[in-house]
């Protein structure tokens, strides 16, 4: 699936208030499920020795997915594509592969 399918089939099931002018909605729910993805890769180092079974690998991609739907939810607020979020973000990863920054801190290396 491409990421414009994605936003159109995603937008459809966008239910909050004031959707399309209520940035902080989807911006707290992506905290909460990146919460949730965080859990669930402390509860494997806990619980399961860092085992990765075909059971968290369904219970992850379900968490990645909810976090995913909000990050097209942020977009689709702001008016932005998740291709030109994608793009703009390889774009600056490469920029500091080429420059040998990938490592060390700050947005502007």
């Amino acid at each position: 699936m491409e990421f414009k399918e994605y936003e159109e089939k995603a937008r459809k099931t966008a239910v909050y208030p004031d959707r399309g002018n209520n940035l902080i909605y989807p911006v707290l729910g992506l905290a909460g499920e990146a919460g949730e993805v965080v859990e669930k890769v402390k509860k494997l180092i806990r619980d399961k020795n860092r085992e990765i079974d075909a059971a968290f690998l369904e219970a992850i991609k379900k968490e990645l997915g909810d976090v995913l739907w909000y990050i097209a939810a942020i977009c689709a607020e702001l008016g932005i594509s998740m291709d030109e979020v994608a793009r703009l973000n390889i774009e600056k990863l490469y920029s500091r592969m080429e420059r040998n920054k990938l490592h060390g801190e700050g947005d502007d290396r």
